[in-house]
């Protein structure tokens, strides 16, 4: 009995028994649920004390009734308010129930509540109180809040150690005293917006301890303060950011908040002999010559040799005047395989890769042109060099002997006149075979011909910036605005999304052609089609109807998708080239022989 008036006083009890003599759920800013606890020792109650989100389910199920007898496995103390006048809140992490509130039926003893009886119990504990660990760590915790001004913070010279931490998982924004210490995952590239109440900067990370991931994010002043501090797969201490509910339109991450950087966050690198119990950054490592048979756009893990370094290209875009630089990388692995990878800005300008370095990338980008696929380095993507893993030292090997003399399988090489390994299906083939019914899209080729483009809805309005297509929302005062980049530009970009009509000898189908393919298909770019079909409709008419009736080897992505209540089987091209005759009539005389039986097949 009186366990609680040590707990509140700062003292680590472990695994103390409480009795729940209440449970209430609490309003909160956000969707988030959270549950408010009355918790007694028999001696004295607490009305203090949240229940964990992760524990909500155990109050779902009825097990956290009121009299149920509970022993708090983990638990945490916080204080909420004020310097000098704030309140300590007690934590429920984890908890075991011991006797549910129907076989107790009653409560325990005549606890009294402990904000009225805590001052008469103070002065008795004060010494050993004194004396105890927790009170010294939040002495230590004071220091760094008093001398918090930019010299420490900008050299990251604090105090902060690993006996302060908490895990992720028990984070919430009832807590305003905490440190974390996790490993940052990946970073995003400087981004700036400009809207109409202003301009500004910011970066996003993603952070990882034992327990889970959170996303962070710093803007303006401290966007320049840490980005260059701030290093992938590197282990620091976090402390004093804001916590918020997370717009998971943004992050994917299993977190229901994120943290914001302020005035006062402090970041201190961890010691290597400090940094024990955070997982190492796992990477889902894909042979080269499996990425092209994965979707377009999908993230990648891969690594492989650079074998070749491209110049660094400089170009402005047409559409937001900025400059970008960008460079080409070759790369090839054990599986007989090469792929191009694409570098941007100072990683670009920056990469020295004529020692042929082991490069292994994760989240890049797969991107899809004419029949080839190539990885893009983009916001969230990592690169290393020469990692000190074994499959890094296997590749050093293979390549030093010879390995990348002969390779056959050119992952990014275009087609040109239609990869002709890809299967050859007529229209109506597809539809008597239901190709897109499975889990996984079907890809077939088949020589067409165009029959009607729309001209209706063949364009939309994008956002400017490199690495996001997102459809803006024109707001009508000059302004364009990006709901995912969370800004407004003056400013947009035009992409086509055409649908068209084409036909073989059995059958004919509607099709989607996206961006490129669509760009391909009118000989314009996306930009000269939007202006066109805006201010300069005979124009527009012209590119539109000098591409009907025009025979073309399509490659065609197959799969059914739900429209409301109904499945529709929608075909998507891939790819489409003008017909190499010499190669195509190969194909004719081929599939005549193996109808025939007359003459060997190839």
């Amino acid at each position: 009995m009186g366990v609680i008036a040590r707990i509140m006083h700062g003292e680590d009890v472990p695994q103390p028994v409480l009795q729940i003599l209440g449970i209430k759920r609490i309003n909160t800013n956000s969707d988030q649920e959270r549950y408010r606890l009355l918790m007694s020792d028999g001696k004295y109650y607490n009305s203090y004390a949240m229940l964990a989100s992760q524990l909500n389910e155990m109050q779902h199920k009825g097990l956290l009734t009121e009299n149920t007898i509970v022993r708090l496995d983990k638990y945490m103390t916080s204080m909420v308010g004020k310097e000098g006048s704030g309140k300590r809140v007690l934590i429920v992490t984890e908890l075991t129930v011991l006797k549910s509130g129907e076989e107790v039926k009653t409560k325990l003893g005549e606890p009294v509540t402990y904000e009225n009886a805590a001052k008469p119990e103070a002065a008795p504990k004060a010494a050993p109180a004194a004396a105890s660990a927790p009170v010294k760590k939040d002495q230590s915790y004071n220091y760094n809040n008093n001398n918090n001004n930019n010299t420490m913070n900008s050299t990251m010279n604090g105090t902060l150690n690993s006996s302060l931490t908490h895990p992720i998982a028990s984070l919430s924004p009832y807590q305003n005293k905490w440190v974390i210490k996790a490993r940052v995952t990946s970073k995003t590239a400087i981004r700036t917006w400009s809207n109409a109440r202003g301009e500004g900067k910011l970066f996003s990370m993603d952070l990882m301890d034992e327990s889970g991931e959170i996303r962070a994010t710093a803007f303006k002043e401290q966007c320049d303060k840490f980005y260059d501090l701030i290093e992938v797969d590197n282990v620091y201490f976090f402390s004093k950011c804001q916590l918020k509910p997370a717009n998971k339109q943004y992050s994917q991450l299993k977190n229901d908040y994120e943290m914001t950087f302020t005035g006062e966050t402090m970041v201190q690198l961890c010691d290597d002999a400090d940094d024990g119990g955070i997982p190492e950054i796992k990477f889902d490592l894909v042979p080269i010559s499996q990425v092209a048979s994965m979707e377009n756009k999908a993230a990648v893990d891969t690594i492989g040799i650079c074998k070749d370094v491209g110049e660094v290209q400089t170009f402005t875009s047409r559409t937001t005047n900025k400059e970008f630089k960008k460079r080409e990388l070759t790369l090839v692995d054990m599986s007989n395989a090469a792929i191009n990878l694409t570098l941007w800005g100072d990683e670009a300008v920056n990469f020295d890769g004529h020692v042929q370095p082991v490069i292994l990338v994760k989240g890049s980008r797969i991107n899809e042109f004419n029949g080839g696929k190539s990885l893009s380095m983009g916001g969230g993507s990592i690169l290393k060099i020469n990692p000190d893993i074994p499959e890094a030292h296997k590749l050093r090997g293979w390549f030093d002997n010879g390995g990348g003399d002969n390779i056959s399988n050119l992952v990014s090489a275009r087609t040109g006149g239609g990869s002709f390994s890809t299967d050859w299906v007529t229209l109506k083939d597809a539809r008597i075979r239901n190709l897109g019914s499975g889990d996984k899209p079907d890809y077939f080729q088949c020589k067409a011909v165009v029959h009607i483009v729309k001209q209706e809805n063949a364009f939309y309005k994008s956002c400017p910036q490199t690495e996001c297509n997102k459809k803006v929302v024109d707001e009508g005062n000059g302004q364009y605005r990006c709901e995912r980049c969370n800004a407004a530009y003056p400013n947009f970009k035009y992409r086509l999304l055409i649908n068209m009509s084409i036909g073989d000898w059995t059958s004919n189908r509607w099709v989607t052609c996206f961006n490129e393919a669509g760009e391909q298909l009118l000989k314009h770019t996306a930009q000269e089609v939007g202006e066109a079909l805006e201010n300069d409709p005979t124009s527009a008419e012209k590119m539109f109807g000098d591409i009907n009736f025009s025979s073309f080897i399509f490659k065609l992505r197959c799969k059914n998708e739900m429209y409301g209540d109904m499945t529709r089987n929608k075909l998507t091209v891939q790819s489409m080239t003008p017909i190499n005759y010499k190669e195509y009539n190969k194909h004719l005389i081929k599939e005549l022989k193996e109808m025939t039986g007359i003459g060997p097949a190839n």
